[in-house]
């Protein structure tokens, strides 16, 4: 009841009153031509069910009239998309068929609810005008009328409210997306919220490795007193920084959808930026690299450099510019890749729950490979697998 109460002052109300209306144009101008066949505008539209682009065209009108408030959300329940199978244009078919038919109630109720208000005011105010012969039962005393006049406007809200939200459920029914169409969205839908995943640890290894070593130039270079070694930090904070802001501008373009194709992803070919850059902070690194790291497939490439950047960031972070051991070999199925450093003195800060080293497990996770981060032989080690072939 509140409801109904309500609904005159609702946008959606009188949105939904319109898309009742929009095929009374047709069934007006054939009540026109031949009064005595109204079944024929039935047939008519038909073959419209048919085509393609008719429930993309319905889709979109049901959507913005029917369900404004819900927009273009998944909550709408509509699709907009042309008919792919026969099963959608079957659904387009009887959607237009039943369309016109509440149409035709709509419209009736629109006519003849406001004319019948308007004759019970003219036999309330004394002037009938022949009103009394059109008024659809016994002709009631001027007071009766006046206090009935408000009632079939009344009655019309509660019918265009009841119709509107009847449409409304046949349009969800009927072109709502199909099953097919679910499964496909709801892949869309995983494959975006996975990248946008990859997108964040990905932003957030590199702007962390590229703070890890500014911060770590400036310190140095602060406690050096040195110019020329302050030059240096600086170039390579520079450096650092301009790589960084390259990652920030890709993720920030995936993240907002952009049209434009994002810049190639940093692959293992290109870890030299990285072991400069931890040796600019004062670290002194070992690096052993075997096979060809240029041909590896792609995902390994770029999975491989974001675990190596992640590796060194947290010996910087955690450890200072500590020696540091570094291995990526290629073998005849996988690629192993192995950072070591020694455990600093006192109680360890490293711990196995961060979110840099679980994201390095779950890059290795994702290729079907593995990768274990924990002290080993008196030093902190992170190993990865990554398979060649398997890759799920």
């Amino acid at each position: 009841m509140y409801r109904l109460l309500r609904a005159p002052l609702q946008a959606v109300t009188y949105s939904r009153w319109l898309h009742l209306c929009v095929p009374l144009l047709l069934l007006a101008i054939w009540m026109f031509i031949s009064p005595d066949m109204p079944w024929v505008p039935l047939l008519i539209v038909a073959p419209f069910g048919f085509v393609p682009w008719v429930r993309l065209a319905e889709g979109l009108q049901a959507r913005f009239l029917l369900t404004p408030d819900e927009g273009d959300s998944v909550a709408a329940g509509i699709t907009t998309v042309p008919s792919a199978r026969w099963g959608d244009r079957w659904r387009t078919l009887l959607w237009l068929e039943i369309r016109l038919v509440v149409a035709g109630g709509a419209m009736f109720a629109t006519v003849a609810l406001p004319v019948l208000s308007v004759q019970l005011l003219a036999i309330a105010v004394g002037h009938p005008s022949g009103a009394e012969q059109t008024v659809p039962f016994p002709t009631p005393p001027r007071w009766a009328a006046a206090m009935l006049s408000p009632l079939p406007l009344a009655l019309l809200i509660v019918i265009v409210v009841l119709l509107g939200e009847m449409i409304t459920a046949i349009a969800r029914r009927l072109l709502g997306p199909s099953a097919a169409e679910r499964v496909s969205a709801l892949e869309a839908r995983t494959e975006q919220l996975l990248e946008r995943t990859r997108m964040a640890r990905e932003l957030h290894d590199s702007i962390g490795h590229a703070l890890t070593v500014a911060v770590m130039q400036a310190g140095a270079a602060r406690a050096a007193g040195d110019p020329a070694f302050t030059e240096r930090a600086l170039f390579a904070i520079e450096e650092t920084g301009r790589a960084a802001l390259e990652d920030l501008e890709r993720v920030l373009l995936v993240l907002r959808e952009s049209a434009q194709p994002p810049s190639q992803r940093p692959t293992l070919a290109e870890a030299h930026r990285l072991l400069e850059s931890a040796r600019a902070s004062g670290a002194e690194v070992d690096v052993q690299l075997r096979g060809p790291l240029e041909t590896l497939p792609g995902p390994v490439t770029r999975e491989g450099y974001r675990i190596l950047q992640e590796a060194l960031t947290n010996v910087l972070r955690h450890c200072g510019p500590v020696p540091v051991r570094v291995r990526v070999e290629r073998g005849p199925d996988r690629l192993d890749l192995e950072v070591s450093n020694p455990l600093p003195d006192g109680p360890s800060v490293i711990t196995g729950n961060g979110s840099g080293l679980r994201g390095m497990r779950e890059r290795a996770a994702l290729l079907g490979g593995e990768a274990e981060t924990g002290p080993y032989k008196g030093r902190w080690r992170v190993r990865a697998r990554l398979p060649l072939e398997r890759i799920p």
